[in-house]
Protein backbone atom coordinates (compact mmCIF):
# COMPACT_ATOMS: atom_id res chain seq x y z
CA UNK A 1 0.00 0.00 0.00
CA UNK A 2 1.41 3.14 -1.10
CA UNK A 3 1.81 6.87 0.39
CA UNK A 4 -0.90 8.52 -1.40
CA UNK A 5 -3.63 4.96 -0.51
CA UNK A 6 -2.56 5.80 3.35
CA UNK A 7 -3.03 9.76 3.13
CA UNK A 8 -6.60 9.44 1.50
CA UNK A 9 -7.70 7.02 3.86
CA UNK A 10 -6.55 8.60 6.88
CA UNK A 11 -8.06 12.18 5.98
CA UNK A 12 -11.07 10.68 4.60
CA UNK A 13 -11.71 8.50 8.02
CA UNK A 14 -10.54 12.49 9.61
CA UNK A 15 -13.35 14.47 7.55
CA UNK A 16 -16.18 11.88 8.94
CA UNK A 17 -14.88 12.30 12.20
CA UNK A 18 -14.90 16.00 12.23
CA UNK A 19 -18.08 16.08 10.59
CA UNK A 20 -19.76 14.24 13.47
CA UNK A 21 -17.94 16.18 16.29
CA UNK A 22 -19.32 19.40 14.20
CA UNK A 23 -23.10 17.32 14.37
CA UNK A 24 -22.31 16.72 18.58
CA UNK A 25 -21.20 19.92 19.07
CA UNK A 26 -22.86 22.64 17.34
CA UNK A 27 -26.12 20.48 16.14
CA UNK A 28 -24.98 21.35 12.43
CA UNK A 29 -26.48 18.99 10.22
CA UNK A 30 -24.45 20.22 6.92
CA UNK A 31 -21.01 19.32 8.91
CA UNK A 32 -22.28 16.01 9.89
CA UNK A 33 -23.67 15.47 5.89
CA UNK A 34 -20.44 17.18 4.50
CA UNK A 35 -17.88 15.51 6.59
CA UNK A 36 -19.84 12.26 5.59
CA UNK A 37 -19.90 12.63 1.69
CA UNK A 38 -16.53 13.90 1.54
CA UNK A 39 -14.84 11.27 3.61
CA UNK A 40 -16.35 8.57 2.38
CA UNK A 41 -14.94 9.61 -1.31
CA UNK A 42 -11.95 9.99 0.00
CA UNK A 43 -12.27 5.93 1.80
CA UNK A 44 -13.76 5.20 -1.60
CA UNK A 45 -10.97 6.43 -3.53
CA UNK A 46 -8.17 5.30 -1.64
CA UNK A 47 -9.90 1.18 -1.97
CA UNK A 48 -9.59 2.15 -5.97
CA UNK A 49 -6.35 3.12 -5.59
CA UNK A 50 -5.57 0.43 -3.88
CA UNK A 51 -7.38 -1.65 -6.95
CA UNK A 52 -4.45 0.31 -9.12
CA UNK A 53 -7.33 2.42 -10.81
CA UNK A 54 -5.76 5.94 -11.81
CA UNK A 55 -9.01 7.74 -11.52
CA UNK A 56 -9.24 7.71 -8.04
CA UNK A 57 -6.18 9.46 -7.42
CA UNK A 58 -7.27 12.58 -9.40
CA UNK A 59 -10.47 11.51 -7.39
CA UNK A 60 -8.58 12.11 -3.86
CA UNK A 61 -6.46 15.30 -4.98
CA UNK A 62 -9.92 17.06 -6.25
CA UNK A 63 -11.87 16.25 -3.01
CA UNK A 64 -8.62 16.95 -0.47
CA UNK A 65 -8.15 20.39 -2.59
CA UNK A 66 -11.74 21.03 -2.19
CA UNK A 67 -11.90 20.34 1.33
CA UNK A 68 -8.36 22.92 1.90
CA UNK A 69 -9.94 25.37 0.46
CA UNK A 70 -13.05 25.24 1.62
CA UNK A 71 -11.64 25.25 5.36
CA UNK A 72 -9.19 28.31 4.57
CA UNK A 73 -12.22 29.88 3.82
CA UNK A 74 -13.61 28.97 7.32
CA UNK A 75 -10.24 30.06 8.90
CA UNK A 76 -10.30 33.71 7.01
CA UNK A 77 -14.16 33.80 8.03
CA UNK A 78 -13.71 32.36 11.52
CA UNK A 79 -10.11 32.95 12.58
CA UNK A 80 -10.20 30.04 15.22
CA UNK A 81 -7.41 27.54 14.30
CA UNK A 82 -9.74 24.75 15.45
CA UNK A 83 -11.44 22.87 13.55
CA UNK A 84 -10.12 24.92 10.30
CA UNK A 85 -6.79 25.06 10.61
CA UNK A 86 -5.92 22.07 11.90
CA UNK A 87 -7.70 20.50 8.76
CA UNK A 88 -5.84 22.69 6.38
CA UNK A 89 -2.46 21.62 8.11
CA UNK A 90 -3.52 17.57 7.53
CA UNK A 91 -5.37 18.54 4.22
CA UNK A 92 -2.16 20.31 3.03
CA UNK A 93 0.11 17.41 4.21
CA UNK A 94 -2.05 14.84 2.62
CA UNK A 95 -2.29 16.85 -0.68
CA UNK A 96 1.15 16.88 -1.03
CA UNK A 97 1.61 12.89 -0.34
CA UNK A 98 -1.75 12.49 -2.95
CA UNK A 99 0.32 14.92 -5.60
CA UNK A 100 4.14 13.79 -4.55
CA UNK A 101 2.98 10.11 -5.58
CA UNK A 102 0.65 11.04 -8.11
CA UNK A 103 3.12 12.50 -10.45
CA UNK A 104 6.27 10.32 -9.25
CA UNK A 105 3.67 7.17 -10.72
CA UNK A 106 2.91 8.57 -13.89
Amino acid sequence: MNSSIIAALAYGILAIIGGVIGYRQANSQVSLISGSISGLLLIVAAYFQFQGQTWASILAVGVTAVLVAFFAFRLAKTRKFMPAGLMILLGTLALAVMVNQFVSFR
